[in-house]
């Protein structure tokens, strides 16, 4: 399979970038001469996964206590932790920068633009955490967020996280019962919310909504009303004792320092949920270490992410991509974040953006992307000169995706479709500062994670379809669900058909257009393949060609049982 090559990275660039940094540690502290591009990195990554995560912690600066032996428990997924003799808070880690340079930077619909530097965020940071600490919050409690992409989320957030609360939230866009299908599994003490958002120009209020929430969790001992939209009030008739406003609840600026409660390397820091397609969502716990670990490395390396890059993601507090990009904090970076819908009032709106904060890293998904190829040349229209990485998920990015961007966005921007997901609030697969770009193609396989396309036999399917697999333990697996004790909602989802290899649920192909390490082309889900006549086709496929058709908006492909075979309606 030959696609079409794209881009390739400039070796100044390349130089100078994290993972370059990092393949001279490993050659330095290893003695590992025949480490010399990003494949051989790569298979070293996977030979021995214990002394890779342990040289990627020593690289990151992560601040723990506590001894680095033994890296992990157990051999066979996922009866498996990491570095359980550890210590630490995400908190303190995302917090390490204590200077002046911007970290917040809020763009949102309904308000004017928010900056926060690195100095203000730990002063708002322990404004919250000395009422919640006054709530005598303890290690594992749920600290819950209704809340859009604002500043003020990952306030809330790092202000939980920082006394050992586990955060959870949802967009306030939600439904009630999608809140409550979500939110009344875990019953948070402390919710943080809005009073209302504006979408498309339109003020919408929560209010009614978060009385319905208090109402159903009697466990919510306080709702934090963000006053976002004047007009809408904060207070509730209702639950007079139990609403509060967000100035009423924060403390006053005393000029102390913020404290961190240390917990273990897998101690619940994040409870992400399912799509909720096939019943209830599932709430699949993350832990603090193997979280922050596999964000640097994502982050730092992958997307190559400097101390004076400005990242933004166009997600939603409801969506996984949104504690990636927090997570962008420990690197000192500004981190963008946005609020509204990207084409009001125009599709210019995300690229006016774009330009005006010079952003370096954006991310978004093929959608929005489709949308802009119809009706847009950026290039022309904007000064994109400091966006170095444009990142996409949520789908598979299409071929005719990859030459918009290179056409009419910038052709020599570093293009990253990503893929991995809630189940692992972070990538299989992802960008490369050092390897190059083929039309279709996801460029590299993640350090450490031990990939590839399965097929019905398990083994490894070169340029074929298969079924994505991990087949080694990884650092950002789950800590398990919740409420699954004897984990076996945990094994069905990933384990039933090999145990100890991770079925993820995505249909690919491996090119290895790159070599081992990569490139790979995702179709979509595997339970979304379609075999009329035992030929396997994934939907994006065919939502491909359906939807490149000037008259069709949105389309729909089902697999209808037919005369002893499967037709493709």
């Amino acid at each position: 399979m030959n696609n079409p090559l794209l881009w390739t990275p400039d070796p100044a660039q390349v130089a100078v970038s994290n993972m370059q940094r990092f393949l001279s540690f490993v050659r330095t502290t290893h003695s590992l001469d025949h480490i010399i591009d990003y494949e051989s990195l790569y298979k070293w990554s996977i030979s021995d996964i214990d002394v890779f995560w342990k040289t990627l912690l020593d690289f990151s600066g992560i601040i723990y206590e506590g001894n680095t032996t033994p890296c992990r428990t157990g051999t066979t997924m996922p009866n498996v932790q990491f570095f359980p003799e550890l210590r630490l808070n995400i908190a303190e880690n995302l917090l390490r920068f204590r200077d002046t340079r911007p970290a917040l930077i809020s763009i949102s619909e309904s308000r004017d633009r928010v900056e926060i530097n690195y100095e203000q965020l730990q002063r708002e940071v322990k404004m919250l955490q000395s009422p919640l600490a006054d709530l005598r919050l303890q290690p594992g409690d749920r600290v819950a967020g209704l809340l859009p992409n604002i500043a003020e989320a990952p306030v809330a957030m790092l202000a939980a996280a920082s006394l050992g609360g586990t955060w959870t939230s949802c967009s306030p866009d939600f439904g009630i019962q999608g809140i409550l299908d979500r939110f009344g599994q875990v019953k948070p003490r402390v919710l943080f919310a809005v009073n209302g958002y504006t979408h498309r120009g339109q003020a919408i209020s929560c209010m009614e909504k978060l009385e319905a929430i208090a109402e159903a969790i009697p466990e919510i001992e306080k709702v934090v009303v963000l006053p976002l939209i004047d007009e809408i009030p904060t207070d509730s008739k209702q639950f007079p004792d139990r609403f509060i406003s967000w100035e009423s609840f924060r403390s006053d600026d005393d000029g102390s320092q913020l404290e961190f409660v240390r917990c273990s390397w897998n101690h619940p820091l994040y409870i992400m949920y399912s799509s909720g397609t096939t019943g209830t969502p599932k709430c699949i716990v993350h832990g603090a270490g193997g979280t922050l670990l596999q964000h640097f490395k994502e982050l730092a390396l992958h997307c190559d992410v400097q101390r004076e890059d400005n990242i933004t993601y166009l997600t939603t507090c409801g969506w996984m991509m949104w504690n990636w990009l927090v997570s962008a904090l420990f690197l000192g970076s500004r981190v963008t974040t946005f609020d509204g819908f990207p084409a009001h009032p125009t599709l210019n709106r995300v690229w006016d953006l774009i330009e005006d904060e010079g952003i370096t890293h954006f991310g978004t998904s093929p959608r929005y992307l489709a949308a802009c190829r119809r009706r847009m040349h950026p290039a022309e229209s904007h000064d994109l000169t400091d966006l170095r990485v444009m990142m996409s998920t949520g789908a598979p990015l299409l071929p005719e995706d990859f030459d918009y961007v290179y056409d009419k966005v910038k052709p020599n921007v570093q293009l990253s479709s990503i893929s991995g997901g809630t189940d692992i609030i972070s990538c299989f697969m992802l960008g490369n500062p050092m390897t190059p770009v083929f039309s279709g193609e996801l460029q590299t396989i993640g350090l450490g994670m031990d990939v590839i396309a399965a097929d019905s036999n398990g083994d490894p399917a070169i340029g074929e379809k298969g079924e994505l697999v991990c087949r080694q333990p990884f650092i950002s697996m789950p800590v398990g669900f919740w409420d699954d004790d004897d984990g076996a909602k945990y094994r069905e989802a990933y384990f039933d058909v090999t145990p100890g290899v991770w079925y993820h649920g995505d249909f690919v192909t491996h090119t290895r257009s790159v070599g081992q390490s990569g490139g790979m082309i995702v179709y979509g889900r595997s339970d979304a393949t379609l075999k009329p006549g035992g030929v396997r086709i994934g939907t994006a496929e065919i939502y491909r060609i359906v939807e490149s058709h000037p008259a069709v908006a949105d389309s729909i492909v089902v697999g209808q049982s037919w005369r002893g075979d499967i037709r493709i309606v």
